[in-house]
């Protein structure tokens, strides 16, 4: 691998691992604490709504500013937020100093995430954008394999404030990998007259796109009904693992690092064998869906741990054919506007499924809101196949070429 694509990957990886290492520790701290599910999928609720809902914002902006530029503040800015919430940790006390941390930091993280996605199809044309895509992800993953492990053995010897500083010390350690690739790199990123404001003009463009393509209302439809399922999974897999099941967090992050490696063999197949994007489609909901029904009906922590490793394994499978199709249906000048808009449509649905067990869990029970939101999931894609069944899903990309 040449070594502009090696440091732009390790720049995806590190960054990645520190976000990871921040979520981890997060719901964790907040349920050790209070040792509350509810309190818990509050504070997913918190750290996961302000990633979603800037997603407008930072795909405008991508379309209308350097995403390189953008992508080192998302880096450098997330480096200075760590440190000032452990100041203020320390002079105040409390665990809502890492809450409030998360929510800035996944912010800035959807900056970077906008950014990046903005800059992928330059740089690596000489693949098909399925393949890319598969290849980026793993490099995610990756960091999705080693933040738990890193963070429970951190969390072993040290309080989760220096944690927080070391996960500073990773956002910089990325920009400074980002900014080799940029000087070694030739990569020339192709700009477009935008107007001049960020707010009105992209939101009315990008709607305007989601009204007109079939394509992008079915993948958006599709998209809630497994955020739901992912939404509900992260915020309540430390309670079941932890609470219910009564293992321990060594068990939690092994369980957390075994859906990323299940992930990353999912994303070397899909970047080294052919499968038409319907076929991806159809595989990944329904396998997802499948394991929610799963952990909701599993009295014992291996049934949870399948019906896990199913819902986060086959995630990364639908968010390739998810991604491959709206970039092949949505104009170029458009696409970090559009692809904002899109992204907070469709992800909405994974912080109500944290605020509605925090509501929920208690009177309700886990496992049975799990079930009820397995249910809609399974409404929801059937529901999306009769509406858009006869709607043009644009032509199959395949998952390999040549090098």
């Amino acid at each position: 691998m040449r070594k502009d694509y090696l440091a732009f990957f390790v720049s995806m990886f590190l960054s990645r691992l520190a976000d990871q290492i921040l979520l981890f520790i997060v719901p964790l701290i907040v349920f050790q604490t209070t040792n509350s599910v509810s309190w818990a999928g509050l504070a997913f609720f918190v750290e996961s709504l302000p990633r979603y809902l800037s997603f407008p914002i930072c795909g405008a902006l991508c379309d209308k500013f350097p995403p390189i530029r953008i992508l080192h503040i998302s880096q450098v800015y997330r480096a200075v937020a760590c440190g000032v919430a452990v100041v203020l940790y320390g002079v105040f006390g409390g665990i809502y100093w890492i809450v409030a941390l998360s929510a800035l930091c996944g912010v800035l993280t959807t900056q970077g995430i906008m950014a990046r996605e903005v800059v992928m199809p330059y740089i690596f044309k000489h693949y098909t954008y399925t393949k890319t895509l598969a290849y980026s992800q793993i490099a995610d993953q990756t960091g999705l394999v080693l933040g738990p492990l890193i963070a429970a053995l951190m969390l072993e010897v040290w309080a989760w404030h220096w944690v927080v500083l070391a996960i500073a010390g990773l956002f910089l350690l990325a920009d400074l990998a980002m900014g080799y690739w940029q000087r070694t790199s030739s990569v020339t990123l192709e700009t477009f007259e935008q107007h001049h404001d960020v707010w009105l003009n992209p939101l009315r463009i990008a709607f305007g796109h989601i009204r007109r393509l079939a394509e992008l209302k079915k993948i958006i439809g599709l998209a809630v009904g497994v955020n739901l399922i992912i939404g509900v999974t992260l915020a309540t897999s430390a309670a079941m693992v932890i609470g219910q099941y009564s293992a321990g967090k060594d068990y939690y992050a092994g369980l957390q690092a075994a859906g990323a490696i299940t992930t990353i063999l999912i994303l070397f197949f899909l970047a080294r064998v052919s499968l038409p994007l319907k076929v991806l489609g159809a595989l990944s909901y329904t396998l997802i869906a499948a394991g929610a029904f799963i952990t909701a009906f599993s009295p014992s922590t291996w049934g949870y741990a399948v019906g896990f490793l199913l819902i986060v394994g086959f995630d990364k499978m639908f968010n390739v054919y998810f991604r491959t199709l709206r970039q092949q249906v949505i104009p170029p000048q458009d696409f970090g506007k559009t692809v904002g808009v899109i992204t907070l449509l469709n992800n909405l649905s994974q912080p109500l499924a944290g605020l509605l067990v925090a509501v929920l869990a208690a009177p309700v029970g886990t496992q049975q809101l799990i079930l009820l939101l397995a249910f809609a999931t399974s409404v929801i894609g059937i529901g999306v196949v009769v509406l858009h069944g006869k709607a043009s899903t644009g032509p199959e990309i395949y998952g390999t070429d040549a090098d």
